[in-house]
């Protein structure tokens, strides 16, 4: 069973040579596919190192010519992707690529199409922003009361997917409407659906954060969107 690992990159320079270190460290035949998403920090100097080095054998580089977004980044990575399993992979290190593991599970017992990965089951995780908590789990109830699912966390980062499902889903949104969006049109497919307890070592805007009160705005925006047309 072969992974496509796939990680939207934007200005990550801090973290991007550590996470795809931990990804090649998992046991999995897999390919990786990072999608720079017009980077200006250095992130790409260092991408465009690292694809000629060879140092990353699993490695496959694309880059986007102007900024698009994370859900840009991830149409194109899904676009490429070959594996049987895609995985998506902040490139932040907040997610723990050594949990694929728990992510996958599911999937390879039969039992999942799809499988989130939730902050909020169990699990360490960091201490952070009481309003961005609360926005998340507002988020996702409105969305549970479109879809008639029982989420704990919709806005999760960590999600894996049956491949071929994608032959049926396309994906509209450029920025991080993609959360909301996939898990409509998962729900109105009746996919099997699963979520699995992770860890969680967010980090502050100091560190790199990006999303802001204006992504929840956009998120319910796309709740509404992809629920009632």
């Amino acid at each position: 069973m072969k992974l496509s690992i796939i990680v939207p990159v934007y200005n990550e320079k801090q973290t991007v040579s550590q996470i795809i270190a931990r990804i090649e460290e998992t046991p999995y035949e897999k390919e990786i596919i990072v999608i720079d998403d017009f980077s200006t920090d250095g992130t790409r100097e260092i991408l465009r190192q690292l694809d000629t080095s060879g140092q990353s054998p699993s490695v496959r580089v694309l880059y986007h010519a102007v900024n698009q977004g994370k859900g840009a980044a991830l149409r194109t990575g899904i676009a490429s992707a070959a594996g049987d399993i895609l995985i998506i992979q902040d490139a932040d290190l907040e997610y723990d690529p050594s949990e694929y593991g728990v992510l996958i599970q599911p999937i390879l017992a039969g039992r999942a199409d799809v499988v989130y990965g939730s902050r909020f089951l169990s699990g360490p995780h960091r201490v952070l922003f009481f309003w961005h908590s609360l926005g998340n789990k507002l988020l996702t109830l409105l969305s549970n009361m479109f879809t008639d699912l029982n989420l704990t966390d919709m806005e999760t980062g960590y999600k894996a997917f049956r491949r071929e499902l994608f032959s049926r889903i396309s994906i509209e949104e450029n920025r991080f409407g993609f959360e909301p969006e996939i898990t409509a049109k998962v729900a109105k497919l009746h996919c099997r659906l699963y979520e699995v307890p992770i860890s969680y070592f967010g980090r502050d805007y100091s560190e790199g954060k990006k999303i802001t009160w204006k992504d929840g705005f956009a998120a319910l925006y796309c709740i509404a969107k992809y629920n009632l047309r």
